[in-house]
């Protein structure tokens, strides 16, 4: 052969020569990857393997020489990069004259120019003489697959590394693809091909005379009609040709000519996905064509998208028809016009208009929505196009809500206005003499004024919406429209609990506007809520009617409403405060004040300044008045005695922990260079009011009153950034672990508890949290030996190992065995169980992420896999009394635990979830039902094969005596039709009596999920179902 004699003549090794004829006589595979091997580690070269092919290669019989060229191209594929240039140009020749041969020979040739195609070392001018002869001697499409696909990546690979050698080609490399992708039906090479033909376009390839042939060649598949198999290996599905073939069609304007009428044609059509797909192939068009090339098309493609919108029974159809629009419109927008070009944005608008205006005066207004849509989706897509559809829809508009009377008319009307003003806040104007809305101002203020006063529900809650758009914009409000707006919010903002979305949509936008407009607020809404609130407190003195208490709440909830900007912040705090210090009512009332103060709090987290003024002023006043109500004297105050309530401490530790959160670290230190002396000291010196008739000594006093506020103190310091010192931290530590096993005070134990693990988790590793570990596993093991603080000893181990699991510390384990051993124990067991629960799921008040705790993301994962082996293990050999005790604990494991880890171990832990089901602690039962319904529906064949179990069960907890046992049954029920059919239906008549006793039930929550699990019941097995 003519390469391999100019190649250098070396004998070949036996050994290789038995390899070859291994591979072409005896038909076995493994020769060719072990003389692969051979050749990288060096025992031979390409030449030798050349060399000892010599007689195969030249074999008349064409089988023969194909196994030849095939082990030769096998070793190249995996030893390209070993090649020399002068052994690529030898090879591509002796390939390149291979194309010529028999038609057996021609896959393993293609196969080894796709290896040299691979090479580095390939020389300048070869790329283009292989993918000549390509295009001359091969017909592709008459090859296999596999064939076919190589031919691609060929030209892939000369595209990749050769770009500059293929244009030099010219129109012959875009002709020759054509040639070859001409008839290619398999997805997989479909896949290749139009990313190749989006390389062309996309690098500037010269396509020549070729546009309309290359456009034929790919648009043929248009729209893409494609189902994989069943079972497919290779994962292709329709919508990976439905994008790869979209790319190649929005790629480039010169297909626009051609494109265009075909995407009118299928959008015309019957077929839904042709719709769909022409649609928003025309979408992704606009973004590269111009005026020039939609001018000829734009009434045709108007037309048909308006028939779309106005026709069509399918919204994507609607929601792609106007995306198009926007599109279009988009387009023509941005084009750059000569000076005495037609502007064909205007002229395109104004048939916009002219098709929809009309349908906006309709009486029967049938077709008002479908014009409003397509309307704004042009409206929206640029400032000019905007401007033009607005000023002339927005009279007409004003017009029709005047003479339409009835609410729900207007209400229509007005949604549609405010559609047009939403899209207005996309642009802005720098010369207010440019913005559209000025002229209308005034009309537009007097229409949402009457939407407000209108008894309709429905149409004020749109006026509300309608006013936040209009103040948004800049200088549409005059000062007097600002008054009568506040004036109306004001009223909106106390309406009765039969219109509490329009109250709720009040204090939302009330919120929104006192941002953009806080003098207007402070000068006209604060004075008239401060004035409700000293009414408020004279009701509340007097235990006037339950509807002025309520006028009362919502006043709080109004004024932290607006408490958005920093100006009027300083306004309502001091009122909130004030109002909290003068009080002289019970619970509710002071915990809906600290409510209010709270969401001021996480309103002042947006600004830093407001953040520092909120807690520098609401915390040592809250300090203040706690520490006042802890103080022994004759005659307590109504508000003393409920500051020290549980649920009012919880109140205002959250208030507490939410002005906290978000300070600087610098900003803390301040802050907690007072509090903690406060509390180890006695330090009152930074409050406002410290003159008190003893001292405060939390940790010495024997009074449960002081005790109590340690839950105040755990709010601040466990909401700290993790950055910031804690002075005295080593007394404090010690002081917290000796209240938290203190039995005459259980909440301000477990309030201590708490506050020891969340400074625990926060330290870093080392001496000084070694030193507290072991303080507080001391103190642990002394408490759980009989003896008086057995309850707060366990307290305090649960909170200590939740702080420890949570950051992955290694002694968390030891902790948890401990917690586990105590499953087994009378007096503890069942605490012990809950506790599983407190370690699974997130707290509120402490180790938080908001409060800076270091709570890593998997920890429950962890768990689980660390601690549920030995929790079934330890079921298995419990005693009869404590196993449920395991099955709670393990309940409570698997019920918060993401559902994805869950699911592969469900096999072996699903005897055990429904063990827990016959448990008679309603708690078990809950957290297993609970645990169960989310796997009825994601894994319904696992499940199945209990279902005799499940039916039975689900059925008996139905007549549970707790109610939201009942109610989760019956959701478990309801979730059992999601199984195999052929599998429910024995059970079906069973369901459906049984079913019908809960559907009497006397809270009317069971009778709902009764009825919704009985028709699904009813349905089971039924046509269509």
């Amino acid at each position: 052969m003519a390469a391999a004699a100019a190649l250098e003549a070396v004998a070949p090794t036996g050994a290789l020569w038995g390899l070859v004829q291994d591979f072409v006589m005896g038909q076995q595979e493994g020769p060719a990857d072990q003389v692969a091997a051979d050749v990288k580690s060096g025992s031979y070269t390409v030449l030798q393997v050349v060399e000892a092919l010599g007689s195969s290669l030249e074999n008349p019989e064409p089988r023969t020489r194909a196994r030849g060229i095939q082990l030769l191209s096998q070793v190249l594929l995996q030893c390209h990069s070993l090649l020399l240039e002068k052994e690529v140009v030898h090879l591509i020749l002796f390939y390149e004259n291979r194309l010529k041969d028999h038609h057996f020979v021609i896959p393993s040739v293609l196969q080894g120019l796709r290896a040299l195609s691979l090479c580095v070392a390939l020389p300048p001018g070869l790329a283009v003489s292989v993918l000549k002869a390509i295009f001359q001697e091969v017909h592709v499409q008459s090859l296999p697959q596999v064939d076919r696909h190589t031919v691609y990546s060929i030209i892939t690979n000369f595209m990749r590394t050769r770009e500059e050698e293929l244009k030099g080609l010219g129109a012959d490399f875009t002709f020759g693809f054509i040639q070859v992708m001409d008839g290619e039906k398999d997805p997989r090479n479909l896949l290749v091909a139009f990313r190749i033909v989006h390389d062309l376009i996309s690098r500037d390839y010269s396509l020549g005379p070729f546009v309309e042939e290359l456009f034929e060649v790919t648009s043929c598949y248009f729209p893409i009609d494609f189902t994989p198999p069943p079972n497919d290996p290779h994962g292709i599905q329709r919508e990976d040709l439905i994008l790869s073939l979209r790319a190649v069609l929005a790629s480039t304007p010169r297909f626009a000519e051609f494109l265009l009428p075909l995407l009118i044609e299928k959008v015309d059509s019957e077929i839904l996905s042709a719709k769909l797909d022409s649609l928003q192939t025309l979408n992704a068009c606009c973004a590269v064509y111009g005026q020039k090339e939609l001018k000829d098309f734009l009434p045709s493609l108007w037309a048909s998208i308006r028939r779309e919108v106005f026709q069509t029974a399918s919204e994507r159809v609607e929601a792609d028809g106007l995306a198009a629009l926007h599109s279009l419109t988009a387009c023509l927008s941005r084009s750059v016009l000569r000076a005495d070009a037609e502007d064909l944005l205007d002229s395109f608008l104004s048939n916009i208009l002219q098709d929809c205006r009309h349908h906006l005066c309709e009486p029967d207004m049938k077709l008002v929505w479908p014009s409003a849509k397509l309307l704004q989706a042009a409206a929206g897509a640029s400032a000019r196009a905007c401007d033009h559809i607005t000023s002339n829809v927005l009279p007409l508009l004003l017009e029709q809500f005047h003479k339409h009377s009835q609410s729900n008319q207007r209400r229509t009307i007005l949604e549609m206005i405010l559609g047009f003003l939403k899209l207005h806040q996309k642009w802005s104007y720098e010369d207010k003499d440019e913005r559209p809305l000025n002229g209308f101002k005034d009309q537009l203020c007097s229409l949402v004024f009457m939407a407000l006063t209108d008894p309709s529900a429905q149409l004020q809650l749109v006026g509300i919406r309608t006013l936040t758009v209009l103040g948004a914009q800049p200088d549409l409000l005059s000062s007097g429209d600002l008054e009568l707006a506040v004036g109306h919010l004001y009223r909106l903002s106390f309406l009765e609990e039969d219109s509490q979305s329009c109250r709720v949509a009040a204090l939302e936008a009330s919120g929104a506007l006192a941002t953009l407009y806080p003098v207007a607020f402070s000068s006209h809404l604060v004075p008239k809520l401060a004035e409700e609130l000293g009414r408020g407190e004279l009701d509340l003195a007097r235990g006037d009617e339950p509807a002025k208490c309520s006028r009362h709440l919502r006043c709080l909830q109004a004024l932290s409403a607006i408490s958005t900007h920093p100006s009027i912040v300083k306004e309502t705090l001091p009122l909130l405060l004030q109002h909290l210090c003068q009080m002289n009512k019970g619970t509710s009332e002071v915990i809906a004040v600290c409510q209010s103060l709270q969401q001021v709090a996480e309103k002042c987290q947006r600004d830093l300044e407001s953040c520092w003024y909120f807690h520098q002023t609401a915390v040592p006043c809250l300090l203040a008045l706690a520490v006042q109500a802890s103080m022994p004297e004759k005659e307590h105050s109504v508000l003393r005695k409920v500051l020290l309530e549980d649920e009012v401490l919880a109140s205002m530790v959250s208030v507490i922990g939410t002005a906290t959160t978000h300070l600087s670290p610098d900003l803390a230190a301040q802050s907690v260079a007072h509090i903690v002396p406060l509390f180890l000291d006695g330090n009152v010196s930074f409050l406002p009011e410290n003159s008190f008739p003893c001292r405060f000594q939390p940790f010495q006093d024997g009074s449960s009153g002081q005790r109590r506020l340690v839950a105040l103190l755990m709010a601040f310091v466990c909401s700290l950034p993790r950055n910031v010192e804690i002075p005295q931290l080593n007394q404090l530590m010690r002081e917290l672990v000796e209240m938290s096993c203190c039995p005459s005070c259980p909440s301000s134990s477990t309030a201590a508890a708490k506050c020891f693990a969340g400074l625990l988790n926060k330290l870093p590793a080392g001496q000084q949290l070694d030193e507290f570990l072991q303080l507080a596993v001391d103190k642990v093991e002394a408490g759980l030996s009989p003896g008086p603080y057995r309850s707060q000893a366990f307290t305090l181990l649960l909170w200590v190992t939740k702080a420890l699991v949570l950051r992955y510390h290694p002694l968390s384990s030891c902790l948890t065995d401990r917690l586990m051993g105590l499953l087994g124990d009378p007096e503890l067991g069942p605490a012990a169980a809950d506790g599983f629960s407190l370690l699974m799921s997130d707290c509120t008040d402490v180790l938080t992420r908001a409060g800076h705790a270091e709570v890593r993301i998997m920890f429950r994962q962890r768990f689980f896999t660390d601690n549920v082996p030995a929790l079934v293990q330890g079921f298995h050999a419990a005693s009869q009394d404590v196993k449920p005790n395991y099955l709670k604990g393990l309940s409570h494991v698997l019920n918060r635990l993401p559902k994805p880890v869950l699911l592969p171990e469900l096999p072996t832990l699903l005897s055990l979830l429904l063990e827990a089901l016959s448990c008679s602690d309603c708690v078990v039962q809950l957290s297993t039902l609970s645990c169960l319904q989310p796997l009825l529906l994601e894994a319904p064949q696992v499940m199945s094969l209990h279902v005799d179990t499940l039916v039975t069960k689900f059925l008996n907890l139905s007549s549970s005596p707790s109610m939201a046992v009942r109610i989760a049954a019956l959701q478990c029920m309801h979730a059992l039709t999601r199984l195999p059919t052929p599998v429910l239906l024995p059970y079906k008549p069973q369901v459906i009596r049984a079913l019908a006793k809960p559907l009497d039930d006397k809270k009317r929550l069971v009778r709902k999920e009764a009825v919704s699990a009985r028709g699904e019941w009813f349905l089971l097995g039924s046509p269509g179902s």
